[in-house]
């Protein structure tokens, strides 16, 4: 990855979500939402807290995460869609 962000700042890649529904019909890419859950791939090295130092992330590379529907914001990556989020827009890790 050539993409390393700053501060508080992670990089996510979203997950593919299922082709069928439950009841096994197809949904076409123009009915689907994006999906709120992805797998971060890029951390950056913490914010400055008010005592002037740096507080870690509590996110690691490979978590599993959701967020928010409209958090981040969308960019290209050698030809990868990805998202740049602060720490703070991630509402919870998967756990496996």
């Amino acid at each position: 990855m050539k993409l390393r962000p700053l501060h508080d700042r992670v990089v996510v890649r979203r997950v593919k979500e299922e082709e069928k529904s439950k009841g096994g019909i197809i949904i076409p890419d123009t009915a689907k939402e994006k999906p709120q859950e992805g797998v971060i791939v890029a951390v950056g090295a913490g914010a400055i807290g008010d005592d002037n130092e740096r507080v870690p992330l509590d996110v690691k590379v490979k978590d599993r995460v959701l967020f928010g529907k409209w958090s981040g914001t969308e960019v290209t990556v050698d030809g990868e869609e990805l998202l740049i989020m602060k720490e703070s827009d991630i509402m919870g890790v998967l756990e496996k």
